[in-house]
């Protein structure tokens, strides 16, 4: 278990937002991100030993889901003081299911950190990773974990690393460092522009090839430097420092590092330097949202929300404009103001009081009622677009355990789905079930304990029922008659249809009596209980694309009824469907998968396997392919797990309703019933 009796520095404050880091660590799961941030608290000095950050440490939640799952779900958030500069390290998920979260991150954050394993290859998720920070528009650096063990070769790691993010520019993948790396241990590290060695490194010997490559990597970038080094003058360290940062700012250099978790093998002072002399400030911001400037209109925006087990919901704010502080009341859009009573840094499970949060800077309020993650918080009309979020596509149909799970599940469903913009709840319509929408199993996974931990509320999964529906495949006549004689006011109504199919057209009702044989206060009474039998269908799924005709009938001057005629036309719809074959429909949507061109083949197998229609297939973007095609929902309730271990994770799909089809006759007759 983690050391509790630790102490921990005071909460880094910050005044400028030109001394403000915000920084994300992404990577693949297990590459080592939770341990570096460890690492680079202790070098910082926020912690005084190693494991003294609890485990599982989040910006406000404290559930044991990961380490059931062995992987972050989540954001978390670890404020850091390095040479007068507040760092804010924010680690985001680097599963798949949890792309909303690292997207919050990135909106959060400045520049990117990719923590890679020196073990591993540069797999396609990491990839993904990658270019979703791209995407994002922000810098991205690189460091290099796992060093300790024999197989390491960092020569040849990074010929990988160069290939592989460089998009065609190996250059802009550059290390700073001459690494001293024996017996499968990091011994210290010489910096190349400066020479300053760090940790116990042995005499690196001539450095001068290596310096020269980095330097005319640095000064080709700049024409006023390479004209004064072309021209043989020594330039000096602040001069590449300024290039370095210039070109890491416009993505023209990535640089690589690497880190061992012991203080003293270096790497992670290495980092923090760097953080602080080359990354971008909220200040660099270069895209539309707010200006950063202290003194302007307070503008905000929750990326995370989280429950602590004492104060309740916590939500984590970015400070985009203006200076946050406590008993502050701020407009949220088309709900009441919130008020701000205090403000937090969170540190693992400790909250810890700040006096505010100026611009660009990140802070923790707790008890926001209303506020879901990705509002904005302003003291304007102010409304901060959100971030992109992945769809949720796969279904879990959910019914409460017990009665008493039942009366809390609406309550816990709402504050999970404010809490979780990836997820969707859904109480669909035609099939009454209570789907939960979600981006993955993992996810699921999250969800479901979530339920259970945080709220307290046991649900049972049942099988996902996709909303069939129910059509006339030829033409057919009914006679309905309704007449029931008991004494007194009896009932009387008959009439007679005649039915054809309309694809896609719905239902069209037409009238064609003649001579008054069903009285005109009637017709709509048989066109009512048309409709009802309609709605039940004949296998129990609603019936649609037809047109029904009222071509005769007969009335009784005391004995019919508007519920007589309802019941008389549902009869004679009924009789109609037992003289015509009767079609299921099932729902076809429309499904785009981007993938890399090297899964194409397998992928549009696994498609046509699912009775799909491919309608063609286009570049989808360097490497990459867009295939699209028609496929009946029922094949795609599990498709997201499934192409996700079809491509590796390196595909995404989306969907949306095109029309109901007929389904095959040998499919059809499992989902027909009695109605």
């Amino acid at each position: 278990m983690p050391d509790r009796s630790a102490t921990h520095a005071p909460a880094p404050t910050v005044e400028r937002p030109d001394r403000l880091r915000n920084v994300v660590l992404v990577g693949a799961s297990g590459a080592g991100k939770t341990t570096l941030a460890e690492a680079l608290a202790l070098t910082a000095g926020a912690l005084t030993r190693a494991g003294s950050v609890p485990e599982g440490s989040t910006v406000a939640d404290h559930e044991e889901i990961e380490h059931q799952q062995q992987r972050s779900v989540q954001l978390s958030l670890l404020p850091l003081a390095w040479q007068d500069t507040k760092i804010n390290l924010l680690d985001a998920p680097g599963y798949a299911d949890f792309t909303g979260e690292l997207r919050a991150a990135l909106r959060a954050a400045e520049a990117a950190v990719l923590v890679h394993s020196a073990t591993d290859e540069v797999s396609r998720p990491v990839l993904a990773l990658w270019r979703e920070c791209a995407a994002a528009g922000i810098p991205r650096a690189v460091v290099l974990t796992h060093l300790n063990t024999a197989r390491v070769r960092l020569d040849e790691t990074l010929l990988v690393l160069q290939d592989a993010l460089g998009d065609g520019h190996p250059d802009t993948v550059r290390p700073l460092h001459h690494w001293d790396l024996r017996e499968g241990h990091l011994h210290g590290s010489t910096e190349l522009l400066t020479g300053l060695r760090r940790g116990d490194p042995q005499d690196p010997g001539d450095l001068t090839e290596e310096r020269t490559a980095l330097v005319e990597a640095i000064a080709g970038e700049d024409d006023t430097l390479l004209e004064r080094y072309l021209e043989g003058e020594e330039l000096d360290t602040a001069a590449l420092t300024a290039a370095v940062r210039r070109e890491f700012l416009q993505g023209t250099l990535h640089p690589v590092l690497a880190a061992s978790p012991a203080p003293e093998a270096g790497g992670c002072a290495e980092l923090l330097d760097l953080i602080a002399a080359a990354f971008p400030s909220p200040l660099d911001r270069a895209d539309d949202l707010p200006a950063c400037d202290p003194d302007g209109p307070l503008a905000a925006q929750v990326v995370h929300t989280g429950e602590d087990p004492y104060v309740g919901r916590l939500s984590l704010l970015r400070v985009f404009s203006g200076t946050l502080r406590p008993d502050t009341t701020l407009h949220l859009p088309g709900r009441p103001d919130e008020k701000i009573t205090a403000l937090t840094c969170p540190f693992g499970k400790q909250q810890r009081p700040v006096p505010d949060a100026t611009a660009g800077d990140l802070a923790c309020a707790a008890k926001l009622l209303g506020a879901r993650t990705g509002d904005t918080l302003a003291s304007d009309a102010t409304v901060l677009p959100p971030w992109p979020l992945p769809e949720p596509l796969l279904p879990i149909a959910v019914e409460a355990h017990s009665k008493a799970d039942e009366d809390k599940l609406s309550q816990a469903l709402a504050k999970l789905a404010a809490q979780d913009p990836a997820l969707r709840v859904e109480q669909n319509p035609e099939t009454h079930q209570l789907v939960l929408w979600c981006t993955g199993e993992a996810h699921r996974a999250v969800v479901l304990d979530r339920l259970r931990g945080r709220h307290g509320v046991h649900v049972d999964t049942v099988p996902y029922e996709v909303a069939l529906r129910e059509t006339f495949g030829g033409p057919a006549s009914g006679h309905g008659r309704h007449v029931k004689q008991s004494g007194g006011h009896g009932q009387f109504a008959i009439c007679d249809l005649t039915v054809e199919p309309l694809p896609g057209g719905g239902f069209e009702f037409v009238d064609k009596v003649v001579g008054g044989s069903v009285p005109r206060n009637f017709i709509p009474s048989v066109e009512k209980g048309v409709r009802a039998q309609l709605a039940h269908g004949i296998h129990g799924h609603p019936m649609t694309d037809v047109r029904v005709t009222l071509t005769d009938g007969k009335a009784h001057s005391v004995d019919s009824s508007d519920a007589a005629f309802q019941t008389a036309g549902a009869l004679a719809l009924r009789e109609a469907a037992a003289h015509a074959k009767v079609e299921l429909l099932e729902p076809v949507d429309e499904v785009r998968v981007l993938l890399p061109d090297e899964y194409q083949g397998a992928v549009l197998g696994d498609l046509s396997a699912r009775r799909g229609h491919v309608l063609g297939t286009e570049t989808g973007g360097p490497g990459l392919s867009l295939v699209r095609a028609e496929v009946p929902e029922l094949e795609l309730t599990h498709y997201p797990v499934d192409l996700r271990s079809l491509a590796h994770g390196t595909a995404e799909f989306t969907r949306s309703y095109v029309r109901h089809a007929p389904m095959p006759a040998n499919l059809a007759s499992r989902y027909e019933h009695a109605s």
